[in-house]
């Protein structure tokens, strides 16, 4: 797998703090909004994972990035460019056979920013979903939707069924005998990625008219580390994880995303772009990271 690359061509919003190190656009001097959102402290980053290695295997590189001495498997190959792969393991390299160490070293050293804010989050990941235990798919069980719990009543039906009562504030999932949990976890899944599609449309259409711009599509994404991502044509990605969050935090990536559509690119005029529609940025960006950390394990 090859590093993504950040162009003119996609902006790519990731779930965790990726832009942290981004001046923010300068603010006006009318006075400042009250922030929707209270930033929680920043808890320590767990240990960037490493590589497990058996007894036969050639031995580990070892590179210094900054405060960070990483350690990382290589592999030789055909391919024509250096490739990063980052998983769960760690770090791995996959460069040509004539290109040199050194140079290998130099293109880590160009991309670090990238390798270490992706380890961070995969070992943050790994730490989290130790931490949380996941959803027991019974009646009564507690399932996150547009920031608050709803309760996921199961009862047997002749046909299967799914249906939200939004004041009852339950989801009624009608079963067929011998239905498997993981088929009851898919049903739910088909109907979360429905409002998703639904409330993400809405939203776009109403921050499309305060930036001014018009976007070519939508579609849903499922993709484990990124929210959202717009490309120059104006086709939009929403995570539909997104749904598990309150409408301000939704309403961030929406107009994120949207604000591409006039800089692609995260410069100070970007988060101008950003600011004028939503001014708490900064506060959502926190609290997406927060909240994100604290769902649930709902889906495999």
């Amino acid at each position: 797998m090859t590093s993504p690359k950040i162009n003119g061509h996609q902006l790519e919003l990731f779930a965790q703090d990726f832009f942290a190190a981004l001046e923010p656009a300068a603010k006006s001097p009318s006075p400042a909004p009250q922030p929707l959102f209270k930033a929680p402290p920043v808890p320590p980053r767990p240990a960037i994972p490493t590589p497990p290695r058996s007894p036969d295997a050639p031995p580990l590189r070892r590179i210094q990035l900054g405060a960070h001495s990483l350690e990382f498997e290589l592999r030789r190959s055909t391919r024509r460019s250096i490739g990063f792969m980052i998983d769960d393991n760690g770090l791995r390299v996959t460069a040509p056979r004539r290109i040199t160490l050194a140079e290998i070293d130099t293109a880590i050293r160009a991309k670090q920013r990238w390798i270490l804010n992706k380890l961070h989050e995969r070992g943050e990941r790994r730490a989290t979903r130790e931490e949380r235990p996941p959803v027991r798919w019974i009646d009564g069980a507690l399932l996150p939707f547009l920031g608050a719990d709803i309760t996921l009543r199961i009862e047997d039906a002749a046909r299967s069924h799914c249906v939200f009562d939004g004041e009852a504030r339950t989801l009624r999932l009608g079963v067929v005998p011998g239905l498997s949990e993981w088929q009851l976890q898919e049903r739910v899944k088909i109907w979360y990625q429905g409002e998703a599609k639904r409330l993400f449309a809405e939203r776009l259409d109403v921050y499309a008219e305060k930036l001014g711009v018009r976007y070519a599509s939508m579609a849903l994404s499922s993709a484990g580390t990124r929210w959202g991502s717009c490309t120059v044509g104006g086709d939009i990605r929403l995570n539909w994880r997104l749904v598990h969050f309150s409408l301000p935090l939704i309403d961030y990536v929406v107009a994120h995303e949207l604000a591409h559509l006039l800089e692609m690119n995260h410069s100070p005029r970007f988060w101008a772009q950003v600011g004028s529609v939503y001014p708490d940025y900064d506060g959502a960006r926190a609290a997406l990271r927060q909240r994100s950390q604290e769902l649930p394990v709902l889906f495999d």
